[in-house]
């Protein structure tokens, strides 16, 4: 299963006392495939380094780039599909791109892809994310 995952949802996964953190524990497991783009891993750094410390980000970014199971695709489109903040665009283009199962966010801008035809973006949330993750165990 390849999933992309918006930064929010990889944030509050991370800590071992947050209610997700089995989203980051079945990564590291290897149960699923974690897509990202540079643009995406540096928005994690940068937001991650924000949010916690420089540390926190340096080693959650040693951690992501060593595991097998994480793909960085390269967009040769820019699909533009979020209007109302064009950086999430970033995770849609991936998602394309990297023929994803998921795009996981909670993000309200991310919403009106449900009402685009084409491409079809299966758009879910963290807790349903993480539902499928523990199901799939």
């Amino acid at each position: 299963m390849k999933a992309v995952i918006d930064t929010n949802v990889l944030l509050v996964s991370l800590s071992a006392r947050s209610a997700w953190h089995p989203i980051f524990l079945e990564l590291l497991r290897g149960n699923y495939t974690l897509c990202v783009t540079t643009d995406i891993m540096d928005e994690y750094a940068e937001i991650i380094e924000k949010e916690m410390s420089l540390k926190a980000a340096d080693d959650a970014l040693e951690i992501l780039s060593s595991l097998r199971n994480l793909q960085t695709v390269s967009k040769y489109y820019f699909w533009q599909l979020i209007e109302k903040d064009p950086d999430d665009n970033k995770f849609v283009d991936c998602y394309v791109a990297a023929n994803a199962d998921y795009l996981v966010s909670d993000d309200r801008h991310f919403r009106m892809l449900k009402d685009v035809p084409f491409p079809k973006v299966n758009l879910i949330g963290k807790d349903e994310f993480m539902e499928i993750l523990l199901k799939n165990r």
